[in-house]
């Protein structure tokens, strides 16, 4: 068992849609989807209590962001194409987090939107999801 790479991540968040969401582009679909700002009541919700994206994973966008295995970079030139996990230069001290959380807006749920962290901070909004 390991951490997506966020190729890997986005991948299986997109669930082989091209827009914005897992859904499409509408974001009043959003709320049927994920727990964020404004409906999740300031806390994390069991995984499951929102609609499955079309390959049955459930809170894809939102709920907690989700650690990923790659280092930190600002932009995507130089990354691997192969779907591995980028883990030369960019910042060291720092990992990719992906899908957004309770506590913000529904730009940072948007399948493409990327964060990070620091690889050994711990908040109640910072989750992860296994690939085996």
């Amino acid at each position: 068992m390991k951490l997506p790479t966020e190729a890997q991540w986005e991948y299986a968040c997109r669930a082989g849609s091209t827009g914005k969401y897992c859904f499409g582009d509408d974001v009043n679909q959003l709320k049927k989807y994920a727990w964020y700002n404004e409906n999740a009541g300031s806390k994390t919700h069991p995984v499951g209590e929102k609609l499955a994206n079309s390959w049955g994973l459930h809170d894809m966008h939102g709920n907690v962001w989700e650690w990923c295995e790659d280092v930190w970079h600002e932009n995507y030139n130089g990354a691997p194409v192969d779907g591995s996990a980028w883990l030369t230069g960019g910042d060291k001290d720092r990992r990719a987090l992906r899908g957004g959380s309770w506590y913000y807006g529904d730009i940072v749920c948007r399948s493409a939107y990327h964060n990070r962290g620091v690889a050994d901070f711990r908040n109640d909004d910072f989750g992860f999801r296994v690939v085996v």
